[in-house]
């Protein structure tokens, strides 16, 4: 009987997870570098979806600043979409704990 409701369990978070990774894809975080001059848009689950820059720092003489600018933007966006996931997952993580199985 306790199997059962273990299985049972196991199900439901594993039901839990695909919704929470459905929702991971529809939200989004936002990096920026030289104080919002570049910004980097990026899903719940890491997908790049959007590089904004300010025309302001468009300029041929500085093409390596701007690539510098926009690298950190995405690393930034990366980072903090990584940590959305985590805190996201963190729910699961909990109640796989309480099923003995915790990491």
């Amino acid at each position: 009987m306790k199997m059962n409701n273990m299985v049972k369990q196991a199900q439901q978070m594993q039901a839990k997870m695909m919704q929470i990774q459905e929702k991971l894809a529809e939200e989004t975080v936002e990096g920026s570098a030289g104080g919002g001059l570049v910004k980097a848009v990026v899903t719940g689950q890491g997908a790049l979806l959007e590089v904004r820059i300010d025309p302001e720092v468009i300029k041929p003489e500085d093409a390596e600043i701007l690539e510098d600018l926009v690298l950190v933007a995405v690393n930034d966006g990366l980072e903090k979409s990584r940590e959305l996931a985590n805190s996201r997952m963190g729910v699961l993580t909990g109640a796989l704990g309480s099923l003995g199985l915790g990491f």
